[in-house]
């Protein structure tokens, strides 16, 4: 599977919020851990919908949490 052009702070950001864990982040934005470690390693692109609703987790706005670099896609 390919690496998605869009990058993310989760993982750096659940550390900073009391070493939130990939379930507790799961539980508060609806969907499953593995979904969260696919989103944070960069094999899965999430819907805009649970973007902003991760981004909201951590009070930060959409672009503070998640980069588009299309440059990505063409390694």
């Amino acid at each position: 599977m390919a690496k998605t052009p869009i990058n993310n702070d989760i993982r750096k950001l659940r550390f900073n919020q009391d070493e939130m864990t990939q379930q507790q982040l799961a539980d508060k934005v609806g969907v499953t851990r593995q979904t969260i470690a696919a989103i944070e390693n960069g094999k899965y692109s999430p819907t805009l919908e649970l973007a902003f609703r991760i981004a909201q987790v951590f009070s930060l706005p959409l672009e503070e949490v998640f980069t588009y670099n299309p440059e990505d896609t063409k390694k």
